[in-house]
């Protein structure tokens, strides 16, 4: 099991084991006393940090926003008022680091989705920290030109979650595409959104 933990404070080496064992072992693996036993933590020392299960589902779920946010690096997109090619690219490569670098932290998100469909504070949870993602790309839609940023979120989320199930948990999950095919991929679904959007070359 790989954990991160240079420069981690206790709650991060904690939230870091979490997502490790979530992707490992699925959701019943996830206990206090696991996450103590991976991290070489003292027995209680994760009890410390989060009292209860939701309060470590929680903990984890703000964590892997963080990580998440570090791989996709949606602030860093290339301004989509210059064109489409440099966006997809852009796009492109975000997904791509998902794909191969971070799978994961992939698994574990789908670990969180599922438990959050089973409780409802959670849900909320959830939601609430994969807000700001759904704001950074309607940001890049509208700048794009979208007279529908909302349904083209939902579309370019799709698209790209669908992708990640299939070659990390789904039946392709021994064929991940190469950055090629991702951007060839995203500029068909994104070259149909905004082919004759202002930002377009």
């Amino acid at each position: 099991m790989s954990v991160r933990t240079t420069g981690a404070s206790r709650a991060d080496l904690v939230a870091d084991t979490a997502l490790a064992l979530l992707a490992e072992r699925g959701m019943r693996g996830l206990t206090h006393r696991a996450v103590d036993e991976a991290a070489g933590l003292p027995q209680g020392s994760t009890s410390n940090v989060a009292r209860t299960r939701q309060a470590l589902l929680e903990l984890a779920v703000r964590r892997h926003a963080e990580r998440e946010a570090r791989v996709l690096a949606l602030h860093e997109m290339p301004d989509p008022r210059g064109g489409l090619d440099s966006l997809v690219d852009g796009l492109a490569l975000a997904v791509h680091r998902s794909l191969t670098r971070n799978r994961d932290l992939v698994v574990a998100r789908y670990e969180l989705a599922l438990e959050a469909t089973r409780r409802p504070e959670l849900r909320a949870y959830y939601d609430a920290t994969g807000a700001r993602f759904r704001e950074q790309l309607t940001g890049l839609v509208t700048a794009m030109g979208s007279t529908d940023p909302a349904r083209h979120v939902l579309m370019l989320v799709a698209w790209a979650d669908g992708l990640m199930f299939s070659c990390v948990a789904g039946s392709f999950n021994a064929e991940v595409p190469s950055l090629d095919e991702v951007r060839a991929g995203l500029r068909e679904l994104l070259g149909g959104m905004f082919g004759g959007a202002p930002g377009r070359p």
